[in-house]
């Protein structure tokens, strides 16, 4: 089999122990807390009620289980293809390791668009422009500069996402704390039940909180451009994990110090700069309106850089087909533009809120087979637990089927488009590959 645990596609601006620790883990908390905080808050209140800082602790837990599989993966094989090569190595280069890697590939350009389209909201906030043309302009123009940044190289994309994340984790932990103790660590949240939320709305929103964590994804998207990657992969996964946890909750109960559930909600798409006037007033709503373009705008970077590394993994590995359209260069920078050009195009196009969703059934399908893969064929190979791999794939079942029960309650059609989008996928790349597994995939997954 070839090897795959080394970027071949010939672009010398990304190399072997390019981005430190702390630029890896600057990605991924760019990722999990720009799309957490700024884009799903109020979406995760809608499902769980008052106990919705909860539900950022209960995501954290299952993604802690579901990063296990991720770590001891990547610790045996850094690559720069992350989680294709993670499919690759279980299933071989078969449709289900290419459909499953496509489900990630689409869940994070989902991501991209959302974030971004939140990152106008935001913006846009301050001239009550809550609609219109401008918002899917912003949205564009973000991404457009996150691709800007990211064909200046690893060590631009490391460097930036290292001081943007240093300044938005200080500035919305502090705005936490302010509006604790503005409000005199009363929680406002807790005063208003006008809707009822049941167990199943709670676990229901932990699937939202799952997709606010994935970021830590972009690491082992970039695991062959960490130094030293057998040890810092897993290091950082679990300390962008961790500081992700801290920033949420500070945040949670900073918005729900200040506002009602129905407020929340009613101001899902920018929240926090909803919280702020009333716990620290103008100065403090135009902080916060900064900080988030701040984390949006380098989750959209961290999220660009990290697919496209993944889209060109799949393209070596012969697992999606490839056209260079007449552009020049690398394939590495030809992912880069279709990224880009499929997240402008649902910035503009869609309802991202809604896509959003879609975003969390493809993710969590698509760990769930990571799980079972790791479980099936190379549990003993790199010395994982059988229990904690299949504790990770039940927990993502249960999620799984709460959020479905839910959707099929409130929006059926979305659970409709998303089974009809992963099984147009997995035929895709049946047709494509004519296989659903490679041969080795079937015996002893030997190099």
């Amino acid at each position: 089999m070839q090897k795959h645990d080394k970027n071949h596609d010939g672009n010398d601006d990304y190399r072997e122990g390019s981005i430190s620790l702390g630029g890896a883990v600057a990605m991924g908390t760019g990722v999990m807390i720009g799309a957490g905080i700024f884009a799903l808050t109020g979406q995760i209140a809608q499902l769980a009620g008052p106990l919705f800082p909860l539900a950022f602790i209960a995501g954290a837990i299952v993604t802690s289980f579901s990063a296990y599989s991720y770590i001891k993966m990547s610790n045996a094989w850094p690559s720069a293809g992350g989680i294709a090569m993670i499919l690759q190595k279980c299933y071989g280069s078969g449709a289900v390791a290419a459909g499953a890697a496509l489900l990630m590939a689409l869940s994070m350009v989902i991501a991209e668009s959302l974030v971004a389209r939140t990152f106008a909201t935001y913006v846009l906030r301050p001239l009550d422009i809550t609609g219109g043309p401008l918002v899917p302009v912003l949205a564009v123009a973000v991404i457009v500069f996150a691709f800007l940044v990211n064909i200046a190289g690893n060590r631009s994309v490391g460097l930036f996402s290292l001081v943007m994340a240093a300044i938005k984790i200080g500035g919305i932990a502090l705005f936490g704390i302010a509006a604790l103790w503005s409000s005199g660590f009363q929680f406002a949240a807790a005063s208003e039940t006008a809707e009822t939320f049941g167990v199943t709305g709670f676990i229901a929103s932990v699937a939202l909180a799952i997709l606010a964590f994935k970021g830590f994804t972009t690491i082992t998207n970039s695991g062959g451009e960490i130094t030293d990657p057998h040890r810092n992969v897993g290091r950082t996964i679990m300390l962008s994990i961790a500081i992700c946890v801290v920033v949420y909750l500070l945040v949670a109960f900073g918005v729900g110090a200040s506002l009602t559930i129905d407020e929340i909600i009613a101001a899902r798409d920018y929240s926090l700069a909803q919280a702020a006037e009333p716990a620290l007033g103008q100065v403090g709503f135009y902080l916060t309106v900064v900080l988030a373009a701040v984390a949006t705008a380098s989750g959209v970077l961290a999220s660009v850089f990290a697919v496209s590394r993944m889209l060109t993994m799949l393209t070596e590995m012969k697992m999606i087909p490839h056209s260079h359209f007449g552009m020049s260069g690398a394939v590495q920078r030809h992912m880069l533009v279709y990224t880009v050009v499929i997240a402008s195009t649902l910035a503009v196009l869609f309802d991202l809120g809604r896509i959003a969703s879609l975003g969390a059934f493809f993710y969590l399908v698509m760990d769930m087979i990571i799980h079972w893969g790791v479980f099936r064929y190379r549990r003993t190979e790199v010395g994982a637990s059988s229990i904690v791999l299949l504790s990770a794939l039940s927990l993502d079942a249960i999620v799984l089927a709460a959020f479905t029960v839910m959707k099929l309650q409130s929006d059926p059609m979305i659970v409709l488009y998303a089974a009809v989008g992963m099984i147009a996928v997995f035929a895709f790349e049946r047709v494509y590959l004519s296989r659903w597994l490679a041969p080795q995939a079937a015996h002893s997954h030997g190099e």
